[in-house]
């Protein structure tokens, strides 16, 4: 196996860039979610896992982000862009069933998460510093959909794996570790479970209901007390820093 892909996301739900290399710490890749929007009225973080309210931040390059008030006029709500949460700081995720069932404005149940359950304090991830995801599993999602194909930046990940087995191999990566180059050492925490996100549109790539009604179909994976959930990817944690690199080689320990 190998790092087929590395990816930041500067800004929490707005476009990321691809990087060649990267110092990794237990805060993640360096300057990966380094700042969030701030929704002035509910004084929750703004997510597009929350499709009718923040699919707009999906349009947005996280590497050159305008200010506050143009920020606000493209997203039609009040909001400022900060570096570090609120305490006990949250976000909405809609119930991604129900987005594909009623559509993307549709106003449609929710749950509230807290962020960083297993992230350091002070951080904007939803769960994990790490997200990364195998290149058998975008191959089997890819053929099992309509459209033949899905591209790996619809489920964001950090990581892209490159790796020979069929099917979504990740998924029995859970409670153990994996050595990226020569540094540094990952623990798989748990499967990661998916939202609308995939299905929206990310700069130019178009909508794509399939991203997720395909992994809802063929993935389900028990994620903690919420039962099997619909997953593509793995969560993981830094166990230990350093730097890495694309091509560099993977072990799984």
């Amino acid at each position: 196996m190998y790092l087929e892909a590395l990816r930041r996301y500067p800004v929490k739900s707005m476009l990321g860039e691809e990087l060649t290399e990267s110092e990794v710490s237990e805060r993640g890749l360096a300057g990966d979610r380094a700042r969030a929007v701030l929704d002035v009225a509910t004084g929750k973080i703004a997510s597009a896992k929350n499709p009718r309210l923040w699919r707009g931040l999906l349009t947005i390059d996280g590497t050159a982000v305008p200010g506050d008030e143009e920020l606000s006029s493209r997203l039609g709500r009040e909001v400022r862009l900060i570096g570090v949460p609120p305490d006990g700081a949250e976000f909405e995720r809609s119930v991604p069933e129900r987005v594909l069932a009623e559509g993307i404005e549709a106003e449609v149940p929710y749950t509230v998460g807290t962020l960083g359950g297993a992230s350091p304090a002070g951080t904007f991830f939803d769960f994990a510093p790490i997200h990364l995801i195998t290149t058998s599993a975008i191959a089997r999602i890819g053929a099992l959909g309509p459209r033949g194909t899905v591209e790996a930046l619809r489920y964001r990940p950090n990581l892209v794996i490159g790796t020979v087995a069929e099917g979504f191999v990740e998924n029995d990566w859970v409670g153990r570790e994996l050595r990226v180059g020569e540094e540094v050492v990952l623990a798989v925490i748990v499967a990661s479970p998916r939202c609308a996100v995939p299905t929206l549109e990310h700069g130019s790539l178009g909508r794509d209901a399939d991203a997720l009604r395909t992994v809802a179909g063929h993935n389900r994976v028990p994620v903690f007390e919420m039962g099997p959930q619909p997953c593509a990817g793995v969560y993981a944690r830094v166990v230990r820093p350093g730097r890495v690199r694309k091509g560099d080689r993977v072990r799984l320990t």
